[in-house]
């Protein structure tokens, strides 16, 4: 070779084994249980709101200045339920594209795993959510009932300056407990550790993948429910199944991140956000290829507070005739209330706030009894005109409502399983009355979520808290409708979705109904959700007055009274 094409040559040969060498800085920004939460502002409480996907958007804008086309901006699910903002392009304005996937597609998402309460919103608004995206919405575990394949694409192949990073989605196997058939036609749930030990060896050996990065609409730990799938367990998936750089959490809205060493003794990041855009999580990767072979990768990770952060101008401006549509949406008079309702009583006894849902859900369907539970842990709703805005805050969950067939036993059964969760039992008058306990913040909560704490209007019953779980309950001879009430008699009940489905175990381990034949104790189930039909039931009636109409208490009333005096305070006013 001669010399004067010898040194073009040289040089072009070290600035290709640099280009090989070089360190690649990337970022991966994860926001996770969004729950419509896309403005800076509370649509139910009237009031500006923490987090939200505008504050997202600011911090976005800052980290795109230093990371460029090097960073990666994920979601894990539970986006498109909560706020009115979802509710109005989920229900009402079905024709436009969906606002949150305007918002997703300016902003540069490039991947998302599907959650159950986006599957909640019914396949017609998550198929037109998933069309609408400019990013493929990921679930691997969700396949198809018919042939081979999945309903949502399994994972994401991304390369970056020649790194590729694999992003493997995953929803929560659970649903079947939570949600009827009819608003996941067409697939079903595989167990998520048995799908991951499946992906890992093809992304790694057919795809090629540098970076494996779990995106999974889990819980950190595990929890098994009736059908026996676990809705959490991120962090026995990442400890024992070696491939994973990364899990990327959600589902129980805790925020976390941390590292571990899995069995192989490599090190696994795992991060969740938390809820609604409060915080964002993040991890950075610097890696370094030669001849394909990765000769360096680092991770670290952690959590971004964006309580500070204002929100993106930019972004309020692109947005603010969707905000006044849903403003005006939640502005809109149903009806007039002619007392005040609080949720805080229902936890002591019967409670106008819980009474107004049995008393719409008996009307609507005729039945014989009514299950219902406060789904807002602490929600006021004010004498005067009711607006749109608080149905949301009565019924925070967009429930169906079903009418199921249970014997009286199977009725016993189911109140003893929420009474046991809800009420203490209580040795000596000084106890607590409720299941309560302190927080990380030196705070009382309820041990469980109120929303699986139901009462039963229809019938007269006691629950007499000094005895074991099991044997509080003792229904009266008489039904509210003078009839007669048998153990062995069945009764038509009316109930919410989530629990005819199984939600919060009472059918199936309170009253005894293996998990497969809750389907076939289904009378009827409305095609649209409770909310819209307590809507229709307010606008009929106009005016409508708070009243009890349910007939149980918590004996012995001597112990009772005080005890839950005490517990209200500790509860509400620390």
């Amino acid at each position: 070779m001669r010399k004067g094409l010898f040194l073009p040559f040289l040089f072009l040969f070290c600035i290709g084994l640099y280009a090989q060498q070089k360190e690649i800085r990337l970022k991966i920004l994860q926001t996770s249980d969004i729950h419509g939460n896309y403005f800076p502002y509370d649509f139910i409480l009237e009031k500006p709101a923490k987090g939200s996907l505008s504050r997202v958007a600011t911090y976005l804008k800052q980290e795109r200045e230093k990371y460029g086309q090097r960073l990666i901006l994920l979601d894990n699910g539970d986006i498109l339920q909560g706020q009115p903002a979802a509710y109005y392009y989920n229900f009402v304005d079905t024709t436009s594209v969906h606002l949150c996937a305007r918002m997703l597609n300016y902003m540069g998402y490039e991947a998302g795993a599907v959650g159950n309460h986006d599957i909640e919103t019914g396949n017609k608004v998550y198929d037109r959510f998933v069309r609408q995206s400019d990013f493929p919405w990921l679930a691997a575990n969700a396949l198809l009932d018919k042939g081979d394949g999945t309903y949502f694409k399994p994972y994401r192949l991304i390369e970056k300056d020649g790194i590729r990073i694999a992003i493997l989605g995953m929803i929560t196997p659970a649903i079947p407990v939570w949600l009827p058939k009819n608003l996941w036609p067409d697939m079903h749930f595989a167990d998520v550790r048995t799908t991951v030990q499946q992906w890992i060896p093809y992304l790694k050996e057919k795809e090629h993948a540098d970076i494996i990065i779990g995106l999974f609409h889990l819980g950190m730990n595990s929890q098994l429910v009736a059908n026996g799938m676990d809705e959490g367990g991120g962090l026995d998936i990442a400890r024992e199944i070696p491939g994973l750089d990364v899990v990327m959490l959600g589902h129980d809205h805790r925020p976390d991140a941390k590292h571990i060493a899995n069995v192989k003794g490599d090190s696994v990041w795992i991060v969740n956000p938390g809820a609604n855009g409060v915080y964002l999580s993040e991890i950075e990767i610097s890696i370094a290829k030669e001849k394909d072979q990765i000769t360096k990768k680092q991770l670290s990770g952690r959590l971004v507070n964006l309580s500070d952060v204002n929100p993106d101008p930019e972004f309020l401006a692109r947005f603010q005739p969707d905000f006044e549509k849903v403003r005006a949406f939640v502005a809109e008079k149903v009806g007039t209330f002619t007392g005040t309702m609080h949720s805080r009583d229902a936890y002591f006894g019967p409670s106008a706030f819980v009474d107004f849902i049995h008393r719409v859900q008996l009307d609507i369907t005729g039945a014989d009894v009514s299950f219902a539970a406060p789904l807002s842990y602490d929600i006021r709703i004010e004498e005067g005109d009711i607006l749109v805005s608080d149905l949301f805050k009565l019924y925070k969950y967009e429930n169906f409502l079903y009418t199921m067939t249970l014997s009286g036993k199977e009725i016993k059964g189911f109140l003893e399983s929420c009474y046991g969760i809800w009420v203490n039992r209580m040795q000596s008058p000084e106890d607590h009355l409720l299941r309560i306990e302190k927080d990380k913040k030196n705070e009382y909560k309820f041990v469980y979520p109120s929303y699986n704490f139901d009462s039963a209007a229809g019938i007269s019953y006691t629950v007499d808290v000094t005895k074991p779980e099991g044997e509080r309950i003792t229904i009266a001879s008489r039904m509210a409708n003078g009839k007669v009430f048998d153990m062995d008699k069945q009764y038509t009940v009316a109930v919410n979705s989530y629990r005819g489905n199984g939600g919060g175990d009472h059918l199936t381990k309170g009253s005894g109904i293996p998990h497969e034949q809750l389907p076939l104790r289904i009378q009827m189930a409305t095609p649209v959700d409770l909310r819209y039909y307590m809507m229709e039931w307010i606008k009929k009636k106009q005016t409508i007055q708070p009243e009890i109409i349910s007939d149980w208490k918590l004996i012995p009333e001597t112990w009772t009274g005080p005890a839950g005096k005490r517990d209200y305070q500790l509860l509400f006013n620390p």
